[in-house]
Parts: structure tokens; sequence; C-alpha cells
């Protein structure tokens, strides 16, 4: 925990939708500019919330079927999972105060 850890399409089923903590996945490519901007405060997050919550990251060029799957159309997008449902979708580099925002709100329902 602590980290963002690599979700792929393979794994993105046990990981992600049968999750037993909340679950926010960033999409993203090695390519992407915005993507790599986003890419600190999204590890700043899985430490502040290690424990709480899970935090992942889908490489968008090599997992195909999961983005398509969600209708993630543009990266950087953020989704948020709680018991397996999506909550929330973040498009774009926002400040991580956007983020957090959301996080609160199911964070907080999960305890």
């Amino acid at each position: 925990m602590g980290h963002a850890t690599d979700v792929t399409d393979a794994t993105f089923e046990p990981e992600v939708l049968h999750s037993t903590l909340p679950v926010l996945i960033d999409f993203w490519a090695p390519w992407c500019g915005p993507c790599k901007a986003i890419a600190p405060i999204v590890e700043e997050l899985a430490e502040e919330y290690a424990g709480q919550l899970k935090v992942m990251k889908l490489d968008v060029d090599g997992n195909p079927r999961t983005p398509v799957a969600y209708g993630v159309q543009s990266i950087p997008t953020l989704l948020l999972f709680k018991d397996g449902e999506l909550v929330e979708q973040i498009k774009g580099a926002v400040p991580k105060l956007r983020i957090v925002d959301a996080l609160h709100r199911v964070v907080a329902s999960a305890s």
C-alpha cells in the first residue's frame, strides 16, 4: 500500500470490481503530457489514503478493453469505484483538491 499499482484489462475485474475498498484508477499513457503532470498527485493520494482506498494506474495503450468499456475518450481520466460500481469520473489534469473532494465523499461513506 502507499503506491499506485498497475492494473490491466486482465486484472481489472478482481482488482477493481471485487475490491472491498474504494478504487481510484488513473487512465494514462506514457506519451501523454497532462498524464505526467497529474502522476505525482496520484502517487500522493495513494500514500495519503493508504488503507482506505486502492489507487491504480491503467496504461490505455496496452489495455484498450477497459477504457472502451467505461467510455474513457480522453486521458488523463480518473475513475472512482465503490463496491464494484463507477461513482465518479474526473477528466483532465485537475487540481488535487478536485480529486480530494470526490475521494472524501466516497471514502467517508465507505467507513
